[in-house]
């Protein structure tokens, strides 16, 4: 039977059905732009990414990450499952070590991950291919919570505003005042739509963060919606804690060195995810960080077309 073999992970998890799902295709090569973005909206997930041959000799592969509806230039759980499923890949072949660099070329640019395999749920860590940069996105609080099903009164906490981020995909990092806020949030799609200045690339979806946390050892409860993309919820958003990483230094002044963050996202879903943040800060500004997370492969089958 011939055809493209492909692995389902569950990503930002080392448990099976928890985290946020990924489609890896292999050997994506002689796919049109196409026939990817229908492929995707087969499989239905968050994101399928397709692993093609790289342009570069001293690169592993070419990354395409589409949703069911349209392409990303980067993402965050397809860049840690297909350098984990080429690890393993390589692992299986030639007995490759447990830890590995792989180095992907994707729209946003080359990302650098390090791999690290196991007995349980292999781990992979990635170099932000860009920083965070803020955008001017004049929202109203009002109309944020309006749009978000809340009351005014319950956007921000302690100096946290609303800001708008990116670090290839942008995202409205919204705080709300606790946990029981961040679960009653419930997104009004046209109203949304409504209040974003038109741009190029992806729209800024909005990025619910709070203080408290269900695991104590988590520093931020995150909830992420992208309805344009067809993703009512995401259980866990790389890109968007690599935009948040912007906020986190704007609004907690985050002094020289190097900072860790775990965030938990996906669990009024019922998909529990944990997102590792490393900020590294210089003379007052971000100057590198990384995206980690588990992944665990949950199924895998052969693609006939």
């Amino acid at each position: 039977m011939t055809g493209r073999n492909y692995y389902i992970y569950d990503v930002f998890s080392d448990e099976p059905l928890s985290g946020n799902p990924l489609a890896v295709v292999l050997d994506a090569d002689g796919l049109d732009d196409a026939a990817m973005q229908r492929i995707a909206g087969e499989f239905n997930l968050s994101e399928t990414v397709f692993v093609g041959q790289a342009a570069s000799k001293n690169h592993t592969a070419r990354l395409r990450i589409f949703t069911p509806r349209t392409e990303l230039p980067f993402a965050g759980h397809p860049t840690v499952g297909a350098a984990i499923a080429l690890a393993e890949r390589a692992a299986k072949t030639s007995g490759a070590p447990q830890t590995s660099i792989v180095m992907l070329e994707e729209a946003v640019g080359p990302v650098r991950c390090a791999v690290t395999a196991g007995k349980g749920a292999a781990y992979a860590e990635f170099d932000l291919p860009r920083l965070p940069m803020s955008l001017p996105f004049p929202i109203e609080p009002e109309a944020v919570a309006a749009a978000l099903g809340l009351g005014h009164h319950e956007i921000g906490f302690e100096n946290h505003t609303i800001s708008t981020w990116s670090a290839g995909v942008p995202y409205v990092c919204v705080p709300v005042a606790d946990l029981g806020v961040a679960r009653r949030a419930r997104l009004d799609a046209g109203l949304w739509r409504s209040l974003l200045p038109q741009m190029e690339g992806p729209s800024a979806a909005p990025y619910v963060y709070c203080r408290e946390t269900v695991n104590h050892d988590h520093a931020f409860h995150v909830r992420m919606f992208a309805p344009d993309d067809g993703i009512p919820e995401d259980p866990a958003t790389g890109s968007a804690a690599a935009a948040f990483a912007g906020a986190i230094m704007q609004h907690d002044a985050l002094v020289d060195g190097a900072h860790g963050f775990l965030i938990e996202q996906g669990i009024e879903m019922g998909r529990p995810s944990s997102i590792r943040l490393e900020v590294d800060v210089h003379h007052g500004a971000i100057t590198s960080a990384r995206i980690g997370g588990h992944a665990v492969r949950v199924a895998e089958g052969k693609l006939l077309i």
